[in-house]
């Protein structure tokens, strides 16, 4: 279905622009590169979401990677309604704070405290200050491609939206933060100098489709921190909980000095995390001189949503999605072969990319040539028409949710041939 299909969502966008920039409060959502206007979400059930004019999507979205149970999970929805009759802010601690705290803690060695807040951003920005407040260093290293939140210092050749608008980082920010933070190629291993603070990845990189760390990579970025003295922080707001049940880094067998947590640790609400040693993270204030703060931070309806999530997840369920996202991705990369169009379908245990292009993509660089490609919008618009919801951007990666089941799977590979077909014939 194309945007004719949708009166209600095209009226909708032409009054958001009157009141709202672009009509959207995050610019990917505008659907700017891969053409047409955004669909108006009303409700989400499952692995399914219904738009304002009743148009049903299997979605691949899923809030971005937030929902990994599905949407409205009932167990989430009925801790959030006894949450709710209770009040919704108070700005004094409440037990589920602490709750969280414990389960994150429990769930990822040497995460031995954390500060909840309330967005990936607000996350990643703390780090970096706590990072600096421990060292007493100014500059950073990031690396290009990588999304690391919004906040002045860290958009420098940043991924995801900023990638997708085609932004080098963004008006506003002044040159002396941009000058702070040196940006490399990922999966390479840059010479840290003295006056670096922290070194800032996501371990695996999904802001600019998924891009895996190579064999060893996290291992030597380990080892340059320490020689140079430098803290390794581990962006883990999308890995997080998504992988498996903690960090990524029981999996590669490389421990960061800082953590950032986000969306699964949420449950589909603002919600995000940072942790560290009892150490490192009693810089924070009020017991050291690193200041953070944040009214909403710990806010009772989005811990209550996050607990009721980390109660349905262990490793059977990891296993049991990771299977069903390499089903899918195979099922995928064929079915787009098929039709004669390049396609690369990486996978890392329950995340997967899609780029059109012939050689696997290892960074940036790689990822902005198969986005040049010009194949993911028409493709885009060819599964939406089928009903099938892919992120409106080749700088994301796909989401599948526990509610995703072995049919769903099978629908969006025939979609997926068809498609493939139509933009070959277009071509």
């Amino acid at each position: 279905m194309g945007d004719e299909g949708r009166p209600r969502a095209e009226a909708l966008f032409e009054r958001a622009r009157q009141v709202i920039p672009g009509g959207v409060n995050s610019p990917v959502r505008a659907f700017g590169s891969v053409g047409g206007s955004p669909y108006f979400v009303r409700s989400g059930s499952g692995a399914y979401v219904t738009d304002e004019d009743g148009n049903v999507y299997l979605d691949y979205v899923q809030s971005w990677g937030a929902s990994i149970l599905g949407h409205a999970h009932p167990p989430v929805t009925a801790a959030l309604r006894r949450a709710v009759e209770l009040g919704t802010s108070y700005g004094a601690p409440t037990a589920g704070e602490v709750l969280l705290a414990e389960a994150i803690s429990r769930a990822v060695p040497g995460c031995e405290q954390v500060r909840l807040v309330s967005s990936g951003t607000e996350a990643t920005m703390t780090a970096i200050r706590l990072a600096r407040g421990v060292t007493g260093r100014s500059r950073i290293v990031k690396f290009a491609g990588c999304y690391h939140g919004h906040s002045d210092g860290l958009l420098a050749a940043g991924g995801s939206g900023v990638a997708t608008l085609g932004l080098p980082g963004s008006a506003g920010v002044p040159p002396a933060l941009v000058a702070e933070a040196l940006v490399g190629p990922y999966n390479a291993v840059p010479e840290i100098g003295e006056d670096v603070a922290c070194v800032i990845v996501e371990p695996v990189a999904a802001n600019m489709g998924l891009v895996p760390p190579a064999e060893g990579y996290l291992g030597r970025l380990r080892a340059e921190c320490d020689r140079a003295g430098a803290l390794l922080v581990f962006d883990e707001v999308i890995t997080g909980f998504r992988v498996t049940r903690g960090s990524i880094a029981g999996l590669v067998g490389v421990q960061p000095d800082i953590w950032t947590f986000g969306k699964v640790i949420g449950g589909g609400l603002p919600l995000a995390a940072l942790g560290s040693s009892r150490e490192i993270m009693e810089h924070l204030a009020p017991t050291g001189p690193v200041y953070q703060a944040g009214t909403l931070s710990g806010n009772p309806l989005a811990t209550a949503a996050g607990l009721a999530v980390l109660d349905e997840l262990d490793g059977a369920a990891y296993d049991r999605l990771a299977a069903t996202v390499a089903c899918l991705a195979e099922g995928l990369r064929a079915a787009v072969e098929s039709a004669g169009l390049p396609v690369q379908v990486p996978v890392y245990r329950t995340l997967f990319g899609l780029f059109f292009t012939d050689s696997p993509v290892t960074d940036y660089e790689g990822a902005q040539r198969a986005a040049q490609s010009g194949i993911y919008a028409p493709f885009f618009q060819a599964m939406l028409r089928r009903g099938i919801a892919l992120a409106p951007s080749p700088y994301e990666v796909a989401f599948c949710s526990m509610a995703h089941s072995e049919r769903d799977v099978e629908r969006t590979v025939a979609a997926a041939g068809e498609a493939a077909a139509e933009v070959t014939a277009q071509r």
